[in-house]
């Protein structure tokens, strides 16, 4: 993990929750400059979220931090970036970790409309759920061929690969060699909580991709969206994520 949490009670706790989960915190630093990012977060009566981000510490994570860790960055399989710090930042990552050869997933959550540009041609996937893919595209998109359209205009600009998740209906999947839009269709579930549901989605792609590289994309997002189907069956972001001891076999 490489992020900057502020010199406070959440910033503590987001360390000791790190170590206790098995994550290397070398490259967590901490700041009296900022609180820590926080979220508030609405849940419905259908399971379906609203949520306002302070990102706080998190926009003090720069460049001389991202060069520190730049060996573990590119030492590894699969970096996974977002939008939670600063774009420029994120887009130094990935630009970093493409060149030496290590699979990039970038996730561009929260969504900006002036995106730039060189995110795509470094992301090897780029996996965006539909809101996001609209604010990109500026195409509406409302159903699978919707989705499908908006991902294919996304490929077109330079991506490796485009998934656009969509919820309980699964995510459409895209790549220069099949551009045609597949569906992967998901479990029907209750859903109780879809706070996390990208971001789970997002860890268990990461994991695969890692672990598992021969697995076909198509195959890898089928099982990725099995896992967050598992995590909306449970309240709260992180503490709905499963353990594999929890998932069945057949995912492994």
């Amino acid at each position: 993990m490489v992020c900057k949490v502020g010199k406070d009670l959440f910033g503590d706790n987001y360390i000791e929750n790190f170590k206790s989960s098995g994550v290397s915190t070398e490259f967590v630093g901490q700041t009296d400059r900022a609180a820590t990012g926080t979220a508030s977060i609405i849940v419905n009566k259908e399971g379906e979220n609203a949520i306002v981000i302070v990102a706080g510490a998190n926009l003090l994570l720069g460049r001389e931090e991202l060069s520190a860790a730049g060996p573990a960055m590119t030492g590894g399989r699969v970096l996974a970036c977002q939008l939670e710090i600063s774009p420029s930042v994120s887009l130094q990552a990935l630009r970093t970790a493409h060149r030496k050869g290590v699979k990039t997933i970038f996730n561009p959550a929260p969504a900006i409309p002036d995106l730039d540009p060189d995110f795509y041609p470094n992301s090897d996937v780029f996996c965006c759920n539909e809101t996001e893919a609209q604010l990109l595209t500026g195409l509406t998109v409302a159903s699978l061929e919707d989705a499908g359209r908006a991902g294919l205009t996304l490929l077109q600009r330079g991506c490796g690969a485009v998934i656009v998740t969509l919820g309980p209906q699964g995510c459409v999947v895209m790549t220069p060699q099949e551009p045609s839009p597949r569906h992967v269709p998901t479990s029907a579930v209750s859903a109780v909580d879809t706070t996390g549901a990208g971001d789970s989605f997002i860890g268990a792609l990461a994991f695969y991709m890692a672990h598992y590289p021969t697995v076909p994309l198509e195959e890898m997002a089928r099982r990725a969206n099995l896992v967050a189907a598992v995590s909306v069956q449970s309240t709260g972001t992180q503490t709905s994520y499963p353990f594999r001891k929890d998932l069945p076999a057949e995912l492994f």
